[in-house]
């Protein structure tokens, strides 16, 4: 006679002729609704962070045209008193909430960054490099809300 084993599988299998233990039954679909509730709550806010990162990112892309205006009147020495200090804490919410500036003269250029405007050769540079920044890219976390604009320099070939 064999024994039977204490452990139970949440999945019997019911041969013709015999009933379904009622509540192995129950708990099991239980325990299936749970699984399918919890999955659902793990999608639910995944599907609620993607919409709040696309809004915030909706919001910052429609304010760089603002922040490349402050940051032309800093260059051109145009920003004073009231403005200077609104500017600084426009740029100090933008950057609280996430948005980074990005972009150097001197940066090896990348593709996924940065924008090809102008190409020139140089003996003075061994990889191709922005050379000159004319427009900043920004991001918001990993994502590229624009890309930098830059005059990049590719080195002679020989």
């Amino acid at each position: 006679m064999k024994e039977k084993s204490t452990e139970q599988s949440n999945l019997e299998v019911v041969e013709p002729g015999q009933e379904a233990d009622p509540v192995a039954t129950l708990t099991s679909d239980l325990q299936r609704l749970q699984a399918e509730y919890i999955n659902y709550k793990k999608r639910v806010e995944r599907d609620r962070a993607v919409a709040y990162e696309g809004a915030v990112g909706s919001v910052l892309t429609e304010l760089l045209a603002l922040l490349d205006d402050i940051d032309r009147a800093e260059e051109h020495g145009e920003l004073s008193a009231g403005f200077k200090a609104m500017a600084d804490h426009l740029n100090s919410i933008t950057k609280r909430i996430g948005l980074e500036k990005f972009g150097c003269e001197g940066d090896a250029f990348d593709p996924r960054v940065h924008e090809a405007i102008m190409h020139d050769r140089s003996e003075n540079v061994a990889v191709a490099t922005a050379s000159k920044i004319l427009q900043s890219g920004y991001k918001y976390r990993e994502r590229i809300l624009r890309p930098a604009l830059v005059a990049v320099t590719d080195p002679t070939e020989d």
